[in-house]
C-alpha cells in the first residue's frame, strides 16, 4: 500500500475541514461544528506524527540502535492516539457538557449543517481511499485492522469516526434546526468527543503491545518452525524467540539441535544455508540469530546474540 499517499491526502483533506469547520463555529457557535474542527485538528497532528514515524524508521542501524529505528512508527503512533485524540476528546466533552447545562442559541444552522455535510463527504472519500488502496494491494480490511501498519490503520480508523462524528453532528443541528432545543447541539458535541476519546485508547492500547516488544504471529511461527524441521540435518527446534521491529521487520532466534555426526564445521555451513532459506521464504525476518543445541527437549536460557553463526542484515 502507498502510506505516504494515504497520509498525504488525508492531511490536505483535513487543513481544509480545520478551517472551514472553525470558520463556521465562529459565526454560529455550534460546538457539534467545532468538535468537527477539533476532529480535524486532531487527524492533522497525528497524521504528522505518523508521517514523522515513517520517517524516523528509516534511519539506520548505529551503535546504539544496532536493530534500526523500526519501532519509531509504532511509538508515534501510540503518541497519536494517546496524546491527540484522547486529548482532543476530552477537550470536546468537557465544552460540551458546558453546552449541555448552559445551552446558548446557536445562529448559523444552514452554513453548519451545510459544513459538517461537506466534511462528512470528505472523510467518506478518505475512507474510499484506503479502500481502493487495500484492493490495488489485494489486502481486505480485516487484515488491516489485524496489521503492524499503525499508520494507516490510525489514518483508516479517524475517518472511520470522523464519519460517525460527522453523521451525529449533523443529526444534532438538524434537531436544533427542528426543535429549537440548543442542548442537543451539546449533546452531538459530547458524542463525537466520547467517540474521539475510544479511538484514542484503542490505538494507544495497540501501541503499547508493539512497543514493549510484541513477537511474530503464533500462524506464522508455526509456519517458520515446520520450515526449520524439515531441513535434514535438523533434528528439533529447541526453542524460538521472536520480536517485531517494525511491521516488516522481525527480529528471530532459534536455538537448534542437529544431527550428532556433524563436525563443527558442518554445522556452521548448515547455519548458514538454514539461515538463507528461512530468509527466502520469511523475508521479513532481517535479524536471525541461530545457536546450536546440544541437548534436546530442554528450554534453556537464551544464549548471547554474538555466539550466532549468522550475522543480521541490515534493516530495510
Amino acid at each position: 500500500m502507498r502510506t505516504q499517499l494515504v497520509l498525504v491526502a488525508s492531511f490536505a483533506l483535513n487543513v481544509a475541514f480545520l478551517a472551514v469547520n472553525f470558520v463556521v463555529f465562529e459565526a454560529g457557535g455550534s460546538h457539534a461544528v467545532l468538535s468537527q474542527a477539533v476532529n480535524a485538528a486532531t487527524d492533522l497532528v497525528a497524521g504528522l506524527m505518523i508521517l514523522w514515524g515513517q520517517r524516523a524508521a528509516q534511519f539506520p542501524a548505529s551503535p546504539t540502535h544496532p536493530f534500526g529505528r523500526g519501532k519509531e512508527r509504532f511509538f508515534w503512533a501510540y503518541s497519536a492516539g494517546l496524546v491527540a485524540f484522547c486529548l482532543a476528546g476530552a477537550f470536546v466533552m468537557v465544552f460540551a457538557l458546558q453546552e449541555i447545562l448552559s445551552p446558548h442559541p446557536v445562529g448559523a444552522l444552514r452554513e453548519g449543517l451545510l459544513t459538517v455535510a461537506v466534511t462528512f463527504a470528505g472523510n467518506l472519500a478518505s475512507i474510499f481511499v484506503v479502500l481502493l488502496e487495500l484492493r490495488r494491494d489485494g489486502g481486505t480490511v480485516r487484515a488491516l485492522l489485524t496489521s503492524m501498519h499503525l499508520g494507516v490503520k490510525t489514518v483508516f480508523l479517524q475517518d472511520a469516526v470522523s464519519v460517525l462524528g460527522g453523521a451525529v453532528a449533523l443529526l444534532g443541528l438538524f434537531l436544533v434546526q427542528v426543535t429549537g432545543l440548543f442542548a442537543l447541539d451539546g449533546v452531538a458535541a459530547f458524542i463525537v468527543g466520547a467517540s474521539l476519546l475510544f479511538m484514542g485508547l484503542a490505538l494507544a492500547r495497540d501501541g503499547r503491545e508493539l512497543l514493549v516488544g510484541r513477537s511474530r504471529g503464533a500462524e506464522e511461527t508455526r509456519a517458520l518452525l515446520a520450515l526449520v524441521e524439515k531441513y535434514p540435518p535438523v533434528r528439533q527446534v529447541v526453542g524460538v524467540q521472536s520480536m517485531l521491529l517494525g511491521p516488516d521487520d522481525e527480529l528471530v532466534g532459534l536455538r537448534v539441535n542437529f544431527a550428532d555426526d556433524l563436525s563443527t564445521n558442518e554445522v556452521e555451513m548448515h547455519i548458514d544455508r538454514l539461515g538463507e532459506l528461512i530468509r527466502e521464504h520469511f523475508p521479513r525476518i532481517h535479524y536471525l540469530l541461530i545457536e546450536p543445541e546440544s541437548r534436546v527437549g530442554e528450554v534453556h536460557r537464551p544464549k548471547v546474540a554474538s555466539r550466532s553463526r549468522t550475522r543480521p542484515t541490515e534493516p530495510r
